[in-house]
């Protein structure tokens, strides 16, 4: 197995990266916001982008979307082909395109949002904090793109203030006090507000 920074070689994977993407958002029943596979093999092209092989097996893949003129910087799609999961992939994946958008966009802040608890718990040990969405990029064409998530109208309702996901943003100016494996992460506590959320913003869906 090796993950590596995708070059335009790897634009072979790129439709079947959106089916897995896909397949992975209709399975778990969470939103998502779909790509094509021109916007993955773009990423590719621009060396942001890492991906998975076992051989020429696709395994894993993960891309850097820049926003607010490179002040926020986001890793998205990640995902883990169903033959590779539970291994530990998604991890690895998650630490080498952190670590690779700490190298392109050093001043960056790199954010997230998603409702997946293992991404959350990830995210924590890589440093990041839970924040408001006022604390994310401004630029609407990321909050455009949450437009194919199924929970879209929740966000709209919200006037782009909260969704089922939740924001977590890793400060690059800020200096960390304990070191990043040290960052507490409590399953029960981001379970608990995960379901506050749905009970919050679905039960009109419920009607």
């Amino acid at each position: 197995m090796k993950i590596v920074i995708a070059d335009k070689s790897h634009s072979i994977y790129a439709e079947l990266i959106c089916e897995t993407i896909a397949q992975a958002a209709q399975v778990r029943g969470t939103g998502i916001a779909k790509r094509k596979p021109e916007y993955i093999i773009t990423k590719m092209e621009n060396g942001n982008a890492v991906i998975a092989l076992d051989g020429d097996k696709f395994a894993g893949f993960c891309y850097i979307e820049a926003w607010s003129h490179g002040k926020f910087v986001a890793n998205s799609g990640l995902i883990v082909h169903p033959d590779f999961r539970n291994q530990g992939l998604a991890k690895q994946i998650k630490q080498v395109i952190f670590e690779h958008s700490r190298t392109k966009f050093p001043d960056s802040k790199i954010f997230s949002i998603t409702t997946g608890l293992a991404v959350m718990k990830m995210n924590s040990e890589l440093g990041y904090k839970p924040v408001t969405f006022s604390e994310l990029t401004d630029d609407q064409s990321f909050w455009k793109g949450c437009q194919t998530c199924k929970n879209f109208d929740v966000l709209t309702r919200t006037e782009q203030k909260m969704c089922l996901c939740t924001g977590m943003l890793y400060d690059p100016l800020k200096k960390e006090t304990t070191k990043s494996h040290e960052h507490n992460y409590d399953k029960k506590v981001w379970t608990r507000l995960k379901l506050i959320k749905q009970n919050m913003f679905l039960k009109k869906d419920k009607k």
